[in-house]
């Protein structure tokens, strides 16, 4: 059992040493002391958690468009790897909205937001100019998310199909 602490030293603990705030809070929280928990930092922290759900979704959607334009744009490099990665992170963004189906709301704009990211990461790893790529993303939320879809090489946007099924 924790000594228990005054609600203004729980609160100090938040810049000190978080760790130790987590815990100390936690205790509060579970012995039904809310008075001398730190709610406002701990409210702040539940919405971070909540964000850092959003980063996690751009952050591997970014890694899969990057990897689509690398595929659409630099044919002669494609090999197993790329496919690997693409089906990578498919599967781990198919993952994250099972999970958190909340997410869903937010997909479209996270794409959004991570298209910039992934055409810079094309661009470098491909060597190819940035403003080659398009500037919004030419793939459509279901070809990005599935996972039989593999661009067509070019830059016509009509010849990339989802697969018949």
């Amino acid at each position: 059992m924790r000594p228990a602490l005054s609600e203004p030293a729980v609160k100090q603990l938040y810049d000190r040493d978080f760790l130790e705030w987590t815990r100390s809070n936690a205790a509060l929280l579970r012995a039904g002391c809310f008075g001398q928990a730190d709610m406002e930092h701990i409210a702040e922290e539940i919405e971070d958690m909540g964000k850092s759900q959003q980063r996690a979704l751009e952050n591997r959607l970014s890694v899969l468009l990057a990897h689509l334009l690398k595929w659409k744009y630099q044919p002669q490099r494609r090999g197993r790897s790329w496919e690997a990665t693409m089906e990578l992170q498919r599967l781990k963004v198919a993952k994250l909205l099972r999970k958190m189906p909340s997410l869903r709301h937010y997909l479209a704009e996270a794409v959004t937001d991570a298209y910039p990211e992934a055409r810079v990461m094309a661009a470098r790893e491909t060597r190819l100019e940035k403003g080659g790529f398009p500037e919004s993303c030419p793939f459509t939320l279901d070809q990005i998310l599935d996972p039989g879809f593999l661009p067509a090489p070019g830059a016509d946007p009509a010849a990339d199909q989802l697969p018949d099924r």
